[in-house]
C-alpha cells in the first residue's frame, strides 16, 4: 500500500500561531493541504480583521477548519479583550431555560459566522462532580448528567443550526478531577459503568444531537486503559466513542501541547499515538512553527514507514476532515445570516441573575449598603483556557479599591460595606485567609461573592454567581447597587 501524501498528513494538523495576520509558512502549508488553524485571543483585534484573516485562510485552503475556543462564557476568544457578553454553561444550568441555551449558542454562532470562523471548540460537556476542579468549573453546564445532557444537546443543534460545527468536550469527560491537564496527567479512576451512568451521558446526548465533531481529554481512565490517556487510547476513541457512542464525525485532541498529552512524548510523539489511537485532527497547540510543523510530519511519515501508524488511518483522517468542511459548506449555505449586522446579544439581566445563589446574608447586606460599597479583588492565576480575559464585575466597568493576589499580614482594614469579589475562593488559602480577617473585623459589613465555582458548603461565597463573564458581571452590579 502507498504511503500517505504529504497533503494527507497536514491534512491532519491544526496549528495555532502568533499575531494578527496570516504568517507566510501558515499561508503555504494551507496552500499544501494542512487541515485548518485555530485561533486564540491574541489572533484578533477586531471583527474586520478577522474577516480579513479567515479570508486569506480560506484562500490558501478553501477546505481547512478555522476553529475557535468560544464557550460563551469564562472561555472566550471574540471577546478577549473586554470579557464574553454571554451567561456561560454553569449560569445556563443553573437558570434552567433551554431556550435560552438555545439562543445564548445561536448568538455565539452568529457571531463566528459573521467573521468567517466555522467552528467552535463548544459545547462544554463535562459534568463538573468536583468542585475543586482546577480546569473545568463553571465552564460545565452542572453536576447531573441529565441536566448537563439536555444544555449539551440544546447548545449542540442551536449553534449548528448557524452553519457552525460544534465540538462536544472533553470526552470522556473531564469533570471529576482535581488536576488541570495543561499542567499535569489527571487520572479518573471510574469503571465503565460509573462513565456510563455519569461521564458519558451528555456525550451520547452530543452524538444524538449531531455534533460534528467531539474533542478528546487528555486525562487516564486506568479502568479502561491504563497506559494512555483519552486522547491516545484506541480502547476509549475506537472501543466507547466510534463504538458504543456510534460517533461518525470527526474526533479532535486537546492541544497537544498540554503537559497531559506531550509531557512525556514531546508534541511529535503525541501525535504520532494519537492519530493512530483515533483522533482525525490534531490540535498542536498556540505558539507554533514551520520548523514545529515540519517536525510532526516527519515523525508522522517515520511511523507510517515503521509500521507503528497505518498509512490507511492517516488517509482516513484526512479524508474525514476534508468531508467536515464540506459538510459546514453546506450548513452555512443552507443558514443564511441574518439581515442586519450582527450585535452584541442583550440579555434580560434579573434572568442572568435569578441563576445566582443569594444568602439571606447577601440580600440583608444589599438592602442595607444602599449601593454604597468599596470593591477588594482577590487575583488569582486562571487556567490555561481561560487565560486573562477581563472577567466579572471588573470587565463590567466596576475598579477595585484594593487587590489581594498573596498572602497578606495583618488584620484586613473594613470601613462600612466592603464587598469582596474573587473566583473559586475556597481553593485559594491567601483568599480565605483575607475573607476570614476581613470578616472577624467587619463582620455583616462584609459580603463575599464567589464568580467561580464555590464549594458544596458556600462558606466563601454570600453570593455565588457561577460565572465571571462580563455579562454574569453586569447582572451582578445590577443586583448589588452602583458601588461608589
Amino acid at each position: 500500500m502507498a504511503p500517505p501524501t504529504r497533503s494527507d498528513l497536514l491534512g491532519t494538523l491544526l496549528p495555532g500561531f502568533i499575531g494578527t495576520e496570516l504568517p507566510a509558512w501558515l499561508d503555504a502549508l494551507l496552500r499544501q493541504g494542512l487541515g485548518g488553524v485555530c485561533l486564540f485571543g491574541a489572533n484578533i483585534a477586531s471583527r474586520e480583521q478577522t474577516r480579513r484573516l479567515t479570508a486569506a485562510i480560506l484562500d490558501a485552503n478553501p477546505d481547512a477548519i478555522i476553529a475557535i475556543d468560544e464557550e460563551g462564557g469564562d472561555v472566550t476568544r471574540l471577546y478577549y479583550d473586554r470579557g464574553a457578553p454571554f451567561p456561560g454553561n454553569a449560569l445556563l444550568g443553573r437558570i434552567g431555560e433551554l431556550a435560552l441555551t438555545e439562543r445564548t449558542a445561536r448568538a455565539v454562532g452568529w457571531q463566528l459566522r459573521e467573521v468567517g470562523v466555522n467552528v467552535t471548540f463548544a459545547p462544554d460537556a463535562d459534568i463538573n462532580s468536583n468542585p475543586d476542579n482546577p480546569v473545568i468549573g463553571v465552564r460545565s453546564f452542572g453536576t447531573e448528567p441529565a441536566l448537563v445532557a439536555d444544555h449539551t444537546a440544546a447548545w449542540v443543534a442551536a449553534v449548528q443550526g448557524t452553519g457552525v460545527g460544534a465540538a462536544a468536550k472533553h470526552f470522556p469527560g473531564h469533570g471529576d478531577t482535581a488536576q488541570d491537564s495543561h499542567l499535569a496527567l489527571p487520572v479518573v479512576d471510574r469503571t465503565l459503568d460509573e462513565l456510563r451512568g455519569r461521564e458519558l451521558v451528555p456525550f451520547r446526548a452530543a452524538v444524538e444531537a449531531g455534533t460534528e465533531l467531539i474533542m478528546t481529554s487528555h486525562i487516564l481512565l486506568p479502568q479502561l486503559d491504563g497506559d494512555r490517556p483519552a486522547t491516545m487510547s484506541a480502547p476509549v476513541l475506537q472501543g466507547l466513542l466510534r463504538g458504543e457512542l456510534g460517533f461518525q464525525g470527526v474526533i479532535v485532541s486537546d492541544a497537544l501541547d498540554m503537559k497531559g498529552a506531550s509531557g512525556e512524548l514531546g508534541i511529535a510523539g503525541a501525535a504520532v499515538r494519537a492519530l493512530a489511537a483515533g483522533v482525525d485532527l490534531l490540535c498542536i497547540g498556540t505558539d507554533n512553527s514551520a520548523a514545529q510543523l515540519e517536525g510532526i510530519v516527519a515523525a508522522l511519515g517515520s511511523a507510517v514507514a515503521s509500521g507503528e501508524l497505518p498509512a490507511e488511518r492517516v488517509r482516513e483522517a484526512a479524508s474525514r476532515t476534508r468531508a467536515l468542511a464540506e459538510r459546514l459548506r453546506s450548513r452555512a449555505a443552507s443558514a443564511a445570516a441574518p439581515a442586519s449586522p450582527v450585535t452584541e446579544p442583550v440579555f434580560d439581566l434579573e434572568q442572568i441573575a435569578s441563576g445566582f445563589d443569594v444568602s439571606a446574608h447577601a440580600r440583608a447586606w444589599i438592602a442595607a449598603a444602599g449601593g454604597h460599597y468599596g470593591i477588594v479583588r482577590i487575583e488569582s492565576v486562571n487556567n490555561i483556557a481561560v487565560g486573562v480575559a477581563p472577567w466579572g464585575v471588573f470587565a463590567a466597568g466596576a475598579h477595585a479599591d484594593a487587590t489581594v493576589s498573596a498572602p497578606e499580614e495583618g488584620p484586613a482594614s473594613v470601613g462600612g460595606a466592603l464587598l469582596i469579589v474573587g473566583k473559586d475562593l475556597h481553593r485559594r488559602p491567601y483568599a480565605r485567609d483575607y475573607i476570614d480577617r476581613a470578616r472577624a473585623a467587619g463582620g455583616a459589613s462584609v459580603l463575599v461573592v464567589d464568580m467561580g465555582w464555590p464549594s458544596d458548603d458556600r462558606a466563601y461565597a454570600d453570593i455565588a454567581t457561577f460565572g465571571a463573564s462580563r455579562l454574569a458581571g453586569e447582572a451582578l452590579l445590577q443586583l448589588l447597587g452602583a458601588g461608589a
